[in-house]
């Protein structure tokens, strides 16, 4: 029977977290962090293999702590001018099994107060990873368009990321799909609002939207040589 894994306690903790983005705040508070948002989306994410595997055989969702399909809530500052130790959010990825070889498509999920969405696809792809999508994409117009024109798609997702102000160089700027070519992100999703995130329907959601979005994961793996 489907279940509810997110309360309003899982927001209160981040929207306190935003407020007090700092490690003393959080070592005080990490007991609420583990119970109400890194083990409700844990087993989130274990409930999620049997549907996913159904949706693609090569596709994981893995409920470790650590390693696993959960991103850690601590934030890489090395290289930010953002200097806040933690995100005011929480999210996953399921991964493609053989995605430590190969750039590959991912399915995602993502719990934040005023900004819950499920989507996937390739956030910005390595440069090499980016050529072999358009060099697909320009060969191969009728798959893409089946994937993501079709009404399915287009009732329920919208497509995340930047775009080139020009044709990339090689490409036909009179291609059919020249502004699909012109992206540099090929991800897409939708966004949920928290009384759905709380409830026992946030699973079978998920599971839906992940079967609509699956094409378009299908054609990306394609792209990269991958099974789906």
């Amino acid at each position: 029977m489907p279940r509810a894994y997110f309360s309003p306690a899982t927001f209160r903790f981040l929207k306190s977290l935003a407020r007090n983005n700092n490690r003393e705040w959080f070592q005080k508070h990490k007991a609420e962090y583990e119970r109400d948002v890194r083990d409700p989306f844990l087993e989130l994410i274990g409930d999620m293999q049997a549907p996913l595997a159904k949706i693609s055989a090569h596709f994981r969702a893995d409920p470790r702590k650590m390693g696993g399909s959960l991103f850690r809530i601590y934030r890489d500052t090395r290289f930010s001018n953002d200097k806040e130790p933690y995100k005011p959010w929480a999210s996953a990825r399921f991964f493609h099994e053989r995605r430590h070889e190969i750039p590959a498509p991912s399915f995602y999920a993502h719990i934040q107060p005023g900004d819950c969405f499920v989507g996937g696809g390739m956030w910005h792809p390595e440069p090499d990873a980016l050529k072999r999508l358009r060099a697909f994409l320009a060969d191969n117009p009728a798959a893409w368009k089946r994937a993501v024109q079709g009404k399915a798609f287009r009732d329920h997702f919208a497509f995340w990321g930047d775009s080139l102000t020009r044709p990339p160089r090689g490409f036909d700027p009179e291609h059919e799909l020249i502004e699909d070519l012109k992206r540099k992100d090929f991800a897409a999703g939708e966004q949920f609002d928290e009384a759905l995130a709380c409830s026992s329907e946030l699973l079978p959601f998920m599971v839906a939207s992940y079967k609509r979005l699956a094409p378009m994961i299908d054609y990306l793996c394609a792209a990269q040589e991958l099974e789906f």
